[in-house]
């Protein structure tokens, strides 16, 4: 099977304008996302909607196209970028353009997703720790996935998904492995086609989570496991946690 990986950049960003072109370690953090990419798929594309971005990665050799500034999400970005680039490809990989320190076994994960016939959709999970605590666990901004057995996934919440009967809450995460999502996003195809054409469904108007739409129109979703933990960057604090991991050597 041949992957390409589509990073959507947009320099618009309420809280963190122009976040692809800011400096991490004296590259801009769109290239450190390219960069990680690039050597493990097939092929690896930037599709933006400001002539800065599309500059910036020119300039360091990346590939770049250019996207209408009207998508509703990054998703519909995926696919234009996708339709102009042409070519082969069996499996298109939606890489956030935020997430400088996303690591290869991560991409390999996803890829494995498409090991089963069955997969239409691939996106990556990180068990949660004890150590997280109870806090992050239940943190509506970090939505929980819950699998089957052939590790599929079943539904999304921004709640805490499943509900431990008859077990302190603060004793949760002794007793369950819950997922944490990571954003990442793998489509075949001929999926990426038909789910951009979807119109916005009832779970996900409810969670506001774009995955829910494909979960009601039948899609099958494969989850890879990964132990990885990364930063992404949504505002300039985190670029300066990111900034501390790099000198660290992480």
């Amino acid at each position: 099977m041949k992957f390409i990986a589509i990073i959507p950049a947009r320099y618009a960003s309420t809280r963190f304008p122009g976040k692809p072109l800011a400096m991490l370690g004296g590259k801009p953090v769109i290239q450190r996302v390219y960069e990680q990419v690039a050597g493990v798929l097939d092929e690896a594309v930037v599709a933006t909607d400001d002539e800065r971005i599309y500059a910036a990665v020119e300039a360091f050799g990346g590939k770049v196209v250019m996207t209408s500034p009207d998508h509703r999400s990054g998703t519909d970005r995926c696919y234009e970028a996708f339709c102009k680039v042409g070519g082969e490809y069996d499996v298109v990989v939606n890489v956030q353009g935020d997430e400088p320190f996303i690591h290869p076994s991560q991409l390999e994960a996803i890829k494995r997703c498409f090991d089963n016939p069955a997969t239409d959709i691939a996106t990556l999970v990180k068990p949660f720790t004890e150590e997280d605590g109870l806090a992050a666990l239940e943190n509506p901004n970090s939505p929980k996935v819950v699998l089957d057995a052939a590790s599929q996934a079943v539904y999304f919440s921004r709640s805490v998904i499943p509900y431990l009967r008859g077990v302190e809450r603060e004793e949760w995460l002794k007793h369950h492995t819950f997922y944490k999502h990571i954003g990442m996003y793998a489509f075949r195809a001929s999926a990426l086609r038909e789910v951009t054409a979807l119109p916005q469904s009832t779970l996900e108007k409810a969670e506001s989570l774009e995955q829910l739409r494909w979960l009601e129109n039948g899609y099958k979703i494969g989850v890879g496991i990964s132990n990885v933990e990364t930063i992404g960057i949504d505002t300039p604090e985190d670029l300066a946690r990111a900034e501390e991991f790099l000198a660290n050597g992480k």
